[in-house]
């Protein structure tokens, strides 16, 4: 008996092609190898083109830790381990290290080399890998390394919000509320400063607190430690007799330290202080002030201690000193998220007594 073949018309351009049933079939399954050989293939390159960022640090002690280099600062190596978390290193106890990553390395406070790798090299020292000019340098000689940014690779920005809401249901009913921010961002040899504060209480429905403050400074790096500090401060209180205050200054500084665990600096100003009444009355006075603002990490970077203030001493018969002050601990939560509890204190005292909050 004689097999029945059909057969398929097929357009290619202007030319047609006629294919029978076995023809179609082994084009089905000449396609499906070919499909499949790509998808082998397209896995093939993708898992040899995917990078493992597998950082490597050697201890002196001849230990070996790998995973990943998030940052160094303040005398701290921090590397994302998988088996560890994150494992922060006395840089006085590496002895080499090497990454796939791009890194900024900067020797000093206002410069850094991007590398596109680092290598191992001898002990104390490392290899930044830059294509055809690799540069071997002192690890003692390294103050950061950092992960470059897009825009402007040497800006470091810091900074936190602070809310809280206080109710107090008692003989008076009191409602307060209370927010507060700081930042910091370093540019370089430029540091800039800005925060600011608003209060706000009733007792028994009635306002018994209205202010707000705002606050920008500008440091200039005059060396490593030393800056100089333009400032302007502007308060406004609705309730209270001194209803203005703004206060221009300026003077010279020194940063202790500043780093991932923390940072310290003490500055000294010479103030001119404007005041307006609540009657209209104004008046002003100089002064010479003492200003710092001190925060630590404790306990593995979970709790921090922080302290910032003012103290001032007029020059003439305005008062006998000034002193605005808090002082309190902060307790992290999330990368995002913290409770604190803190005491300030405001006043400018006289012979005659003062006149200050404690909150």
């Amino acid at each position: 008996m004689k097999e029945l073949q059909h057969k398929w018309p097929v357009f290619l351009g202007q030319r047609r092609i006629h294919l029978d049933n076995a023809g179609i079939l082994s084009q089905i399954r000449v396609s499906h190898l070919l499909m499949l050989s790509r998808n082998l293939l397209c896995l093939a390159v993708l898992s040899v083109s995917t990078p493992l960022f597998a950082d490597t640090v050697w201890l002196k002690n001849g230990d070996r830790l790998t995973g990943k280099i998030r940052v160094f600062d303040g005398g701290k190596l921090l590397i994302q381990t998988e088996y560890a978390g994150s494992v922060p290193i006395d840089w006085r106890q590496v002895k080499t290290l090497e990454s796939d990553q791009e890194l900024l390395v900067k020797q000093d406070a206002y410069t850094g080399e991007k590398a596109k790798s680092l290598q191992a090299a001898e002990e104390g020292k490392v290899i930044l890998a830059n294509g055809e000019a690799p540069k071997t340098v002192e690890l003692a000689s390294i103050q950061q390394i950092l992960k470059p940014k897009p825009l402007i690779e040497d800006l470091a920005w810091k900074g936190n919000v602070d809310v809280a809401l206080d109710y107090k249901r008692a003989d008076k009913d009191t409602d307060d509320y209370d927010i507060d921010f700081k930042t910091t961002a370093r540019h370089g040899a430029w540091r800039h400063n800005a925060e600011g504060e608003y209060n706000r209480e009733f007792q028994d429905d009635v306002v018994t607190t209205d202010n707000w403050s705002a606050e920008y400074a500008l440091d200039h790096f005059i060396d490593e430690k030393w800056y100089w500090q333009g400032r302007l401060t502007y308060k406004r209180d609705k309730v209270e007799d001194i209803s203005r205050q703004r206060t221009v200054g300026t003077g010279p500084g020194y940063q202790f330290w500043d780093d991932e665990l923390g940072a310290f600096s003490l500055g000294s100003l010479l103030n001119r202080t404007d005041y307006q009444y609540s009657d209209g009355h104004k008046d002003n006075f100089y002064s010479l002030a003492m200003k710092w603002d001190y925060n630590r990490f404790l306990l593995g970077k979970t709790v921090s201690l922080f302290t910032n203030g003012e103290v001032g001493k007029p020059l003439g018969n305005a008062a006998d000193y000034s002193l605005d002050a808090e002082i309190g601990l902060r307790y992290k939560v999330t990368e995002w998220a913290s409770l604190n509890l803190k005491a300030e204190k405001d006043l400018i005292g006289s012979g005659n007594g003062s006149d200050g909050n404690l909150n």
